[in-house]
């Protein structure tokens, strides 16, 4: 085996090995990962996708790649083939990005989330510094769901995401996640540039599905803009949305906030013909935990994510 640099292939030579990552995100998580592939496939062709592929007898057998941005590196996937050794090739793959980006002047910081198909990279990332954060994959089968999304308090308004709602949503994911546990995974939760970051991310780019904005609802005070909670929607794939956010103000937890923004989610797509709806949710983080699996949604697949701080 050996590693050559990603931009030294081009699509024809790493198409058979994205062909079957889509598959196993379609078979393992219901997920149509050719729109994120797609994306990866121009960055192949423009010749400056960051990153590693192993080599086997010329065909690539698995690879990793990366992102740096400002002060941060950001794992943007590995996948090896199950046809190899997925630990052996795994290993040298992402101990090679991780040792890359550590060299990196101007990183302080890396995060991590890989989705696994097969062997587990989690002590790599240990061996490497790693904090890491289990994580979970969830599923809801939206046939059988025919819900009574119960009113919200007085004095607070339930509406269809709009455009302007970015900076104030951008705000509400600040305060919500200041001393969240996914704000230590996520650096970009704990500012506004950030926040607003992350939400162009997942609203206006194709970063996680097709943003769906009749499945997306904000919660407001009916006299002002301020946003109390939200519940953001994709759609990745053909009748499967993904709960690409959830989150309510801390002081106004503890009211079944977040299970009626899920409910009128769940109630929109099910309008909409949806079949499915999936999302991640961090395992430390019981009491979303305990909401999701009570509303009906199973853990398909266990990961975690990872931070080295530099």
């Amino acid at each position: 085996m050996r590693l050559v640099d990603l931009r030294q292939l081009d699509v024809h030579e790493l198409g058979p090995l994205l062909d079957e990552e889509a598959r196993l995100w379609q078979e393992e998580l219901h997920w149509d990962y050719r729109l994120s592939l797609d994306l990866i496939k121009k960055f192949l062709d423009s010749r400056s996708l960051a990153g590693y592929a192993a080599m086997e007898d010329g065909r690539p057998t698995g690879y990793g790649f990366y992102v740096v941005e400002e002060h941060k590196g950001m794992l943007g996937g590995l996948f090896v083939s199950p046809r190899f050794e997925q630990l052996v090739v795994g290993r040298r793959l992402l101990g090679d990005v991780v040792e890359t980006l550590k060299g990196t002047p101007q990183v302080s910081r890396i995060e991590a989330q890989l989705m696994p198909f097969g062997a587990s990279l989690d002590g790599v990332l240990a061996a490497q510094g790693f904090r890491l954060f289990p994580r979970q994959f969830m599923l809801f089968d939206l046939s059988g769901f025919d819900p009574e999304v119960p009113a919200f308090t007085p004095g607070l308004r339930i509406e269809h995401w709009h455009e302007r709602h970015m900076q104030a949503c951008a705000d509400l994911i600040q305060l919500t996640y200041a001393n969240h546990i996914d704000g230590a995974i996520n650096d970009q939760y704990r500012s506004r540039t950030g926040a607003m970051k992350f939400l162009k991310n997942i609203v206006v780019l194709p970063g996680c599905g097709q943003f769906e904005v009749q499945a997306s609802f904000v919660l407001r005070e009916e006299t002002s803009d301020h946003l109390v909670g939200c519940v953001l929607t994709s759609m990745v794939a053909k009748g499967v949305g993904h709960t690409t956010q959830l989150c309510v103000l801390p002081g106004h937890q503890g009211h079944g906030m977040g299970k009626r923004l899920m409910l009128a989610s769940m109630d929109a797509l099910k309008k909409m013909r949806g079949t499915e709806l999936s999302l991640t949710v961090t395992s430390s983080n019981v009491g979303a935990v305990k909401l999701y699996e009570k509303l009906g949604f199973r853990t398909l697949k266990k990961f975690v994510a990872g931070v080295w701080p530099g």
